[in-house]
C-alpha cells in the first residue's frame, strides 16, 4: 500500500509540476536521480543522463529570464501549452514503472490532465498580472511558482499522503478559482481589443444618421414648423 502511494504520489507530481516548469521538473528528479537520493523508476532514469540534464539545464535559463517579461511570458505559456501537458502526461505514464500498458495510459491520462490544471491556473494568473505595468509581480510570480516545483516534488517523494491532500486542495482551489480567471482574462482581452480597435469612428464615406426627432408625423397637408396662420 505505501508502494501505491508513493507512486500515485510520484506520478502526478511529476505531471503537476510539469504544468509550471517542465524543465525545473525534470532537473529536480534527474538530479536526484544521479545522485543516489532517489531511485528513479526504469522508465525515469533517462532522466538522470548528463546530456538530458545540460538540456533541461540550458532550457529552464531560457525559461528563467523569459518568465520574468511582462507580456513574454504569456506568449512563452502560450507555446508551452503543447509541450508541457504532453511531458506531464509521459513523465507520469513513466513514473509507474513497468506493471502494464494498462496503468501506464491510466498514469498518463491523469498526469496530462494534472498538467493541464496546473498550467491553466499559472497561464491564467499570469494574464492578469501582465495588467500591472510594473515588472515586481511577474519576477516574485515566477520565483514562488519555480519553487512550488522543487518543495512539491520533494514533499511527493518524502511525504506522498501529505501531496496528495495538498493536490486535491489545489484542486478545489482550481474549480473555484478558474471561473474566476476566465472572466477576467476575457475583461483584459476585451480591452486590448478596445484599445487597439479605438472604437468605430464616423468617416465621410458613412451614411448619414437620419434625425427621426423631427418627422411629421401629422396628415398631409399640414406641413412641419407651419404658423397658426398657414392656411
Amino acid at each position: 500500500m505505501e508502494s501505491l502511494t508513493q507512486t500515485l504520489a510520484l506520478s502526478l507530481g511529476a505531471g503537476w509540476a510539469s504544468g509550471i516548469n517542465l524543465y525545473a521538473a525534470i532537473l529536480v528528479l534527474g538530479f536526484l536521480g544521479a545522485t543516489g537520493r532517489m531511485a528513479l523508476p526504469g522508465d525515469m532514469e533517462v532522466l538522470a543522463d548528463p546530456l538530458v540534464m545540460f538540456a533541461a539545464g540550458f532550457m529552464y535559463l531560457v525559461e528563467f529570464f523569459a518568465d520574468k517579461i511582462p507580456g513574454v511570458d504569456t506568449a512563452w505559456d502560450t507555446l508551452h501549452t503543447f509541450i508541457r501537458i504532453p511531458a506531464g502526461a509521459i513523465l507520469a505514464a513513466n513514473a509507474v514503472g513497468d506493471v502494464g500498458p494498462g496503468a501506464e495510459i491510466a498514469a498518463a491520462l491523469l498526469g496530462g490532465g494534472m498538467a493541464a490544471a496546473s498550467h491553466a491556473a499559472k497561464a491564467g494568473t499570469r494574464v492578469l498580472i501582465n495588467t500591472s505595468p510594473e515588472p515586481f509581480t511577474n519576477w516574485t510570480a515566477s520565483i514562488l511558482e519555480d519553487f512550488s516545483v522543487v518543495a512539491g516534488l520533494l514533499v511527493a517523494l518524502n511525504h506522498p499522503v501529505l501531496f496528495l491532500v495538498l493536490l486535491a486542495v489545489f484542486l478545489l482551489l482550481l474549480i473555484w478559482l478558474l471561473p474566476k480567471l476566465w472572466r477576467g482574462i476575457k475583461r483584459v482581452f476585451g480591452a486590448l481589443a478596445r484599445w487597439f480597435g479605438g472604437g468605430k469612428k464616423r468617416t465621410e464615406t458613412d451614411p448619414p444618421v437620419s434625425d427621426t426627432s423631427t418627422l411629421d408625423t401629422k396628415a398631409p397637408g399640414k406641413g412641419v414648423g407651419r404658423g397658426p396662420d398657414a392656411r
